[in-house]
């Protein structure tokens, strides 16, 4: 064979293998032995199916199917249609819908429109399903959207080591989406990313040391801003509020049904990060203490928060509550605590929209009291996990014996 036809046969050898390599990467991501666990998203996705909305580009249709877990290459396919041209995601999507041609054209759209957010657990579930996604099939332009979506997360700190709750934030009727938001894991959502690019998980394998670096130094100012907007009164170190102002990091309202308060719910996994932390300094282990010491206090006995389907059908203006919720006495129920607990006092606190704070669960009107969560079982999972932490980094001092 001449040398012409030599490299000619090469040529055709290479883009057979390099053809079936694609094939077989896309048949490696559906051939279900591979899947990437989707309940990360199952907040925003819960939010596009169970409220109305008018803000949404795109609504549910109905009796469309979802993306099995296995089918990784049209669920990230989806997640990089979702993604806005900033690098960020808007929330409340259903990122394993089987989407129409009509929908994904209108998502195409609106790309330049930078209503890019953490809040309802989004962006940092895509940069993680992404990393992982590329580690699987190594199709690049998911390793793109994911370092796309790094840069964002990046771009978004606030100096003092904060993210706020959208980036950029939201006109200023809604000046509570400049906080430093720790509703819905946004906050620890974005550390846990920073932290698997720390602990050298290996789908996160491809980032070169630059990137790295950027990632561990933003990783080290969030968690200096946690300790420090740390809820301390006489001298007591306690929990969070959801949202800290972004400026003062002083606890601060967002919208007229979330008062400053101790959050038990929003709390619990910034407890679970810094637990989570190899070789602890004093400050987080006194972070700790203070706040599984609190946990332990704010406990509520005999109580069960429950839905209650016999209440008539009620339709508000955010969706259609198909039940009501109150409070029972159980001797046999286990621990609970409320979503918010009152400065100073310690109270369980709830607030209607109007704003005006109460201090029982019953007298909420009925679309607040069966369509947010007021209790909260989270706690739990702390005070779980603190006896093996606590003789690992605090042998001589068990807060729960105190």
């Amino acid at each position: 064979m001449s040398g012409k036809y030599s490299l000619l046969f090469k040529i055709i050898v290479l883009l057979f293998f390099t053809s079936f390599n694609v094939l077989a990467q896309d048949e490696l991501a559906n051939d279900g032995k591979e899947k990437i666990d989707m309940s990360p998203f199952s907040n925003s996705t819960n939010h596009w199916y169970d409220f109305f909305t008018n803000s949404s580009v795109i609504a549910p249709l109905p009796g469309r199917p979802q993306h099995k877990e296995t089918e990784i290459t049209q669920i990230a396919d989806n997640i990089l249609l979702f993604q806005r041209d900033n690098g960020g995601w808007p929330k409340n999507f259903d990122m394993q819908a089987v989407l129409s041609e009509e929908q994904k054209e209108k998502l195409r759209a609106v790309k330049p429109i930078l209503s890019t957010t953490f809040d309802n657990s989004t962006t940092h579930p895509q940069v993680i399903y992404l990393a992982k996604a590329y580690s699987i099939t190594k199709i690049e332009k998911y390793k793109q959207g994911c370092l796309k979506g790094l840069d964002f997360i990046l771009s978004a700190q606030y100096e003092n080591g904060g993210w706020p709750q959208y980036y950029p934030p939201l006109p200023e009727n809604n000046e509570y989406s400049k906080h430093i938001t720790f509703n819905d894991e946004g906050y620890v959502g974005v550390m846990n990313v920073l932290k698997a690019i720390n602990d050298n998980k290996p789908f996160f394998s491809f980032l070169d040391n630059n990137q790295r670096k950027k990632a561990k130094a933003a990783f080290d100012k969030g968690l200096d801003c946690i300790l420090r907007t740390q809820i301390k009164e006489d001298g007591v170190l306690k929990v969070w509020c959801q949202q800290h102002d972004e400026v003062t990091l002083l606890p601060a309202w967002a919208r007229t049904f979330e008062p400053p308060s101790l959050g038990n719910d929003e709390s619990s996994p910034i407890v679970l990060l810094l637990m989570s932390l190899d070789k602890p300094d004093d400050a987080v282990i006194a972070s700790v203490q203070g706040a599984v010491k609190w946990f332990n206090d704010a406990k509520i006995l005999h109580t069960r928060c429950i839905d209650d389907p016999t209440a008539p059908k009620y339709v508000s203006k955010y969706k259609e509550h198909k039940y009501d919720r109150r409070i029972v006495h159980d001797l046999n129920a286990p621990l609970i605590w409320t979503r918010y607990s009152e400065l100073k006092t310690g109270r369980p606190l709830f607030c209607d929209r109007s704003g005006e704070i109460l201090y029982n669960m019953s007298d909420l009107g009925r679309e607040r009291r069966s369509g947010y969560r007021w209790y909260t079982y989270a706690p739990q999972a702390v005070l779980d996990a603190y006896p093996e932490w606590q003789k690992k980094w605090a042998p001589d001092n068990n807060v729960l014996e105190n």
